[in-house]
């Protein structure tokens, strides 16, 4: 892909990946990109570098606007390998005395991935600037969001946020500028893709990101654009994704409830079928996910977007069913907050999935309807039934969870 010019001077240098379907387990379908931005001011600047697969193509983009002799400084926000995997590199093509800039824990990170010694690593920390010539880099460490070097850089002069993970979608797109993508695709796609993102990247540090929005806010830093180092360049509207953030870390959600499942001999799945209705008899939204047809990261979204989750499974070995567990597992490596959980499923000569599954919801400390429903190993007419009043119970709940935590004032606050 050409060469972008962002901000005057300042050039999107990245590359598309729009083959890779798997990003560390997280379903991709829409592919991504890896963002880096060259500086070309009185000290030429890159900042970040794309994954080490896309090395050749990171350097030919920057060999388009200047020879790689001319930087003078490279700045690491974070170590991830789609973030500085490039970077070897590039730093056999830079003066031997470039400075990179990074936290003190990139630098100790980045001595793990390559030989640097010899390299002039500089450490810096929130508030440490750097004059280019006209413009001034400006870094804000940001601890956990979402690995301990990471930081973002802000050029003052250009109010441009360079916001590394934080922002940011899986899209592989020719549209670079959320303006351009809204027009080829929809508002809506993109949303659903900055909410993707959150929830199976960064759902676990939703009060760090919220501190951390205040801070930036209190700082008095002008934003008129982001640039993440995935997905597209807030240009248009900026202040959407961040009243996007502020809203996913106080736990935004839809009055609605998502039935995540899986079955052996279908018993667990008849079972969706009545409480489905039950829910929809009550005026609530539901969507239905079968765990072993839908990928992980779909699941997980899903979840995040409902107030309500319900989980079935039969009882295998006197336990849940494996990809129950899994999910289960992944959900609590996420730490959600404020969602109202229950449980269903089949069983044969003894149970435990219902069981097991409560007992993680506590040890998540996440709210939960109790009691859960079984059925011995299919449903009779009177079990639909029992079925059909269990999803309007729980949904009858949900309604007043939902409606507690709006006037907690908890949703809708943002930072203008």
């Amino acid at each position: 892909m050409n060469v972008i010019e962002i901000k005057p001077d300042i050039f999107w240098v990245g590359a598309a990946d729009w083959a890779v379907r798997d990003f560390h387990g997280y379903v991709t379908p829409q592919g991504t990109t890896y963002n880096n931005y060259l500086i070309m001011d009185k000290e030429v600047t890159l900042v970040d570098a794309v994954k080490s697969e896309f090395a050749e193509v990171g350097v030919a983009n920057i060999k388009r606007i200047v020879d790689p002799a001319k930087i003078k400084n490279i700045i690491i926000n974070h170590i991830e390998n789609d973030h500085m995997g490039a970077l070897g590199r590039i730093m056999e093509l830079v003066p031997a005395d470039t400075k990179i800039y990074t936290t003190m824990r990139g630098k100790e990170g980045m001595g793990r991935f390559f030989d640097i010694e010899g390299w002039n690593i500089l450490t810096v920390k929130t508030d440490d600037e750097i004059k280019l010539g006209k413009y001034t880099l400006k870094f804000i460490e940001t601890p956990m969001l979402h690995w301990p070097d990471s930081m973002v850089t802000y050029v003052k002069e250009a109010k441009l946020l360079i916001s590394q993970d934080v922002f940011g979608q899986h899209l592989a797109t020719t549209a670079r500028f959320d303006d351009e993508f809204i027009e080829c695709a929809s508002i809506t796609e993109l949303d659903d893709a900055t909410i993707d993102y959150y929830a199976n990247i960064l759902m676990p540090f939703g009060k760090l990101i919220k501190a951390k929005l205040t801070q930036i806010k209190n700082m008095g830093i002008d934003i008129d654009m982001i640039a993440p180092d995935h997905g597209i360049i807030w240009r248009k509207n900026p202040g959407r994704a961040v009243e996007t953030y502020m809203n996913l870390s106080n736990g935004m959600a839809d009055q609605r409830i998502v039935i995540i499942y899986d079955t052996m001999w279908h018993s667990t799945e008849q079972m969706t079928l009545p409480v489905m209705r039950g829910i929809r008899d009550c005026g609530v939204d539901c969507k239905v996910i079968k765990l072993r047809a839908t990928p992980m990261s779909v699941a997980i979204k899903e979840f995040w977007k409902a107030r309500g989750c319900l989980v079935g499974s039969p009882t295998l070995n006197n336990e849940v069913f494996p990809s129950v567990a899994e999910f289960m597992v992944h959900l609590k490596g996420l730490r959600p907050k404020d969602r109202f959980m229950g449980a269903f499923g089949s069983y044969g000569w003894m149970g435990g999935a219902v069981q097991w599954l409560y007992q993680n919801f506590r040890d998540m400390r996440l709210d939960a309807f109790e009691p859960g429903i079984q059925v011995q190993y299919r449903c009779k007419p009177e079990d639909d039934e029992r079925c059909y009043e269990f999803g309007k119970d729980f949904a009858t709940s949900l309604k007043e969870y939902h409606n507690r935590y709006q006037k907690s004032g908890a949703l809708k606050v943002g930072l203008s």
